[in-house]
């Protein structure tokens, strides 16, 4: 396969993955009123999108696909916040499974701790965009949204690496 092929189906896996990651976010939300943002189940297909294109195409699907979701859902001002947390997210889950072979243990670590970190950062952006109470009361929505989205990856996961389907163990042939 040619370096020319090898980046198209690179960039083409990437683009699905930040449209899966914008559907799964911009379609099932729950709204917040106290911060004009919303829970969402797209946190699931960022880590299965690490999982399955590795950390940098992982990040960016991760990024742009929530990026999007919140440009379209009327929330502009949630962009680059949720740009940097997805995207960070999704690299931290990426640096700790290092592949796709990597273990439950590994990919439920990198989840929780990636998950931590987008938890972290949509808290400081809001203790500086609104104040320092709505940071905190938004935290226990935002640890839920990241705990549905763990629960959702490992049934997906495990759903797509059973022996008849098998998606996850097979190459991308990439």
């Amino acid at each position: 396969m040619s370096q020319n092929t090898s980046k198209t189906r690179e960039l083409t896996y990437t683009a699905l993955a930040a449209a899966l990651v914008f559907v799964t976010t911009y379609l099932i939300r729950i709204p917040n009123p106290a911060t004009g943002g919303y829970e969402h189940l797209g946190d699931c297909m960022i880590f299965l999108s690490v999982l399955l294109l590795g950390r940098k195409n992982g990040a960016i699907a991760g990024g742009i696909g929530g990026a999007l979701s919140d440009l379209l859902a009327g929330a502009p001002h949630y962009i680059i916040p949720t740009f940097i947390c997805k995207y960070g997210m999704a690299w931290i889950m990426g640096t700790i499974i290092k592949d796709r072979e990597s273990s439950a243990k590994a990919q439920l670590s990198g989840s929780v701790l990636g998950g931590l970190f987008q938890v972290a950062g949509y808290t400081l952006f809001k203790v500086f965009w609104y104040d320092p109470k709505i940071a905190v009361v938004s935290i226990p929505g935002n640890l839920i949204q990241t705990a549905f989205g763990i629960a959702g990856f490992f049934l997906v996961a495990r759903a797509l690496s059973a022996k008849r389907v098998g998606i996850i163990r097979r190459e991308l042939n990439h």
